[in-house]
């Protein structure tokens, strides 16, 4: 019914999702809006501190312990970094197909499929959207934002390839 699990949680857990919540919110606007603008470039660059940020931050969380403090999440994580890394690269090469695949699969994976198991009613995240409350309507309202600011890249994406 409060913020409690999260502001009682351990600070890489609340940096991490001190990250990742704006990245969710940023990267959803940079997909479904125009590419190559001077605002993209701009907030893709906060994007992928952001999205490092989250990553890194998540190396310090051992809430699933499966090997020596890790798990399947983490492996999720290094991959981001690398694909950042790479898609960062694409972008400064001009290579933007190799740039947009990075960028969506670092959205994908790193928000999405990770997002998801941080729903789990054993985590914290999950702890704060089903207890119900302002704070699952928090995260409703959240949830509500991504899915309306990717709706727009959906249109378009279905336009491209109805062609």
């Amino acid at each position: 019914m409060s913020f409690a699990p999260l502001l009682d949680a351990p600070l890489a857990v609340q940096v991490h999702v001190a990250a990742v919540v704006p990245a969710a919110l940023i990267g959803a606007f940079l997909l479904a809006n125009p590419k190559g603008t001077p605002v993209h470039r701009r907030l893709g660059r906060v994007w992928f501190v952001l999205m490092i940020a989250t990553s890194i931050s998540s190396f310090f969380i051992h809430g699933i312990n499966l090997f020596h403090g890790f798990s399947p999440i983490h492996l999720i994580s290094a991959f981001v970094l690398f694909a950042a890394w790479r898609a960062f690269g694409a972008a400064r090469r001009g290579d933007i197909r190799a740039h947009r695949s990075g960028v969506v699969s670092i959205y994908v994976w790193g928000i999405g499929v990770a997002g998801l198991f941080t729903l789990l009613p054993a985590r914290i995240m999950g702890q704060l959207a089903f207890s119900g409350g302002a704070s699952s309507l928090f995260v409703i309202t959240l949830i509500s934002a991504i899915l309306a600011l990717l709706l727009p890249l959906v249109r378009r994406w279905r336009r491209e390839r109805a062609f």
